[in-house]
């Protein structure tokens, strides 16, 4: 890629996604425990406070200081539910940039003061992601990724994992909010995957689960009923360390994937067939 893609002006896209999460992230930690108690967003597993919604008007507000015309999707600005996600979605499908942020990836962790969740921005143009950034302000870790300039942690360049067989594989999961569809479908898929795995880790941030397996740490992750933003940037940290992401049928990445599977690219095609049997 070239750099007129990622910057306008002096104002580089990365460094302005950058700066979005740190101070968001800064932001959110300093409010641990010290916040209202949350409100149900879409079950009872899905709560929401006032921070994400505190976190997520900081970064609308940095971002549309230095990129007034940009489009921004945030999961704040969404009603709960599946069918409001799409729509949320192609709304915003023409945009020529689209800034897709999730303000915390995890709030039932952060709720509880479990130490895993992340913030989640990532800039799309024309549909395609070419920045994406995860913050983990717990352990002050930073995922960046740029299309076509590779993905780093702590500034060095991340790869992900070798393992060539799901029996050799850490792999993540996610227990969706969603108990009509989403649930029984993802515990289906975790009773068939479980036996067949080294083991398996569910922790509560897709974002984090993706920059996981970007930095090598997980072989890889799948979700079912997930939305842009919990995936957005994640899938490009995941694809600029070498690893693939897809649908679980098969299909490339895009902004509409709600089924999520990434992986090394080692184990890709063994554990889409395994899910597949589920």
């Amino acid at each position: 890629m070239e750099d007129r893609d990622t910057v306008i002006g002096s104002k580089s896209f990365t460094a302005v996604a950058v700066n979005c999460a740190s101070k968001a992230g800064e932001w959110i930690k300093s409010r641990i425990g010290r916040f209202a108690e949350p409100d149900l967003k879409y079950s009872m597993h899905d709560l929401v406070t006032e921070v994400d919604k505190g976190s997520e008007r900081l970064i609308r507000n940095l971002i549309g200081t230095h990129f007034p015309t940009h489009s921004f999707l945030g999961e704040e600005g969404v009603e709960p539910g599946p069918e409001a996600s799409a729509l949320a979605l192609e709304r915003v499908s023409d945009a020529e940039y689209l800034w897709i942020v999730d303000p915390i990836d995890g709030t039932t962790n952060y709720v509880h003061g479990f130490p895993f969740f992340s913030v989640s921005i990532a800039l799309a143009y024309r549909g395609q992601v070419i920045v994406g950034v995860v913050y983990d302000p717990s352990r002050d870790e930073l995922f960046v990724a740029e299309r076509g300039k590779g993905a780093y942690v702590h500034g060095k360049r991340m790869s992900v994992s070798e393992e060539g067989a799901l029996r050799q594989s850490l792999v993540a999961t996610g227990l969706p909010a969603d108990h009509e569809d989403a649930l029984p479908r993802n515990l289906r898929q975790i009773q068939a995957l479980a036996p067949q795995v080294r083991n398996l880790r569910i922790a509560g941030s897709a974002a984090l689960h993706m920059a996981y397996v970007a930095a090598g740490r997980l072989s890889g992750f799948w979700e079912v009923g997930l939305n842009s933003w919990d995936l957005a940037a994640g899938s490009l940290l995941v694809e600029e360390a070498g690893g693939v992401v897809g649908d679980q049928a098969g299909g490339s990445y895009h902004l509409g994937v709600r089924d999520v599977l990434a992986s090394n690219g080692h184990i890709q095609e063994e554990l889409r067939e395994a899910l597949a049997r589920s």
